[in-house]
């Protein structure tokens, strides 16, 4: 009898946990929008919610703070973004040229993923504060391509910054004037952040004559 009661109970639970994930989802998913709007710090729990389509006391259900959303939703994006360049730079060794990878790829969201080039642009320099997505792992080839003496720029998290900012300001400018950016747009700035980091221009300019990345993989 115990047995019966909990198989019958079981569907209930099972769609109260399934109504729970996609309430969850929901908050993430407005806190992306308000991000990429550039309303992320400026909203309130009430306009979340309401961005959301959910009752307002619902929302502590889920998250403690509206800082503790946002930190969700940003994880969850950039992580996305991290995993592409993962899988685009999946077996290469050499650190400059899985950050030429990384580099090409970003440049190219402004069309491949516009929801997460949307995003960065709102989140700005902020998203390198966020221990997901591709800043952790450009800051790796960076250090390690220091390491290796492919790179001279002696600051690894300066260099970052300056890699970072010029991405964003590619990503800013195409949604703006989208015609002004192409891929030839994308690998010159990639080509020249490799030489601010300092390798040297011609094995800049070979690392991006590249083919780019696989389709499937972006």
């Amino acid at each position: 009898m115990a047995e019966a009661a909990m198989a019958a109970g079981a569907p209930r639970a099972s769609r109260l946990d399934r109504r729970k994930a996609r309430t969850h989802q929901a908050l993430i998913d407005a806190a992306v929008r308000l991000i990429a709007e550039g309303r992320g710090e400026r909203a309130s729990i009430q306009e979340i919610t309401e961005e959301a389509d959910i009752g307002f006391g619902s929302f502590y259900n889920h998250f403690e703070s509206k800082g503790q959303l946002f930190q969700a939703a940003s994880g969850q994006v950039l992580e996305r973004w991290g995993q592409m360049a993962d899988d685009a730079s999946a077996g290469i060794a050499d650190p400059a040229e899985r950050l030429a990878v990384g580099l090409r790829l970003s440049g190219r969201l402004a069309w491949s993923h516009p929801d997460i080039a949307r995003f960065l642009t709102g989140a700005g320099l902020g998203a390198l504060d966020t221990p997901s997505g591709l800043a952790p792992r450009a800051l790796r080839d960076i250090r390690t391509g220091q390491a290796a003496s492919r790179f001279s720029f002696p600051d690894a998290d300066i260099a970052l910054s300056a890699v970072a900012g010029g991405l964003l300001g590619l990503l800013w400018v195409h949604q703006r004037h989208p015609g002004r950016i192409d891929e030839t747009t994308v690998d010159r700035l990639s080509e020249a952040l490799l030489r601010l980091l300092g390798l040297p221009g011609p094995e800049a300019a070979r690392l991006v004559a590249m083919s780019p990345p696989p389709r499937d993989t972006w």
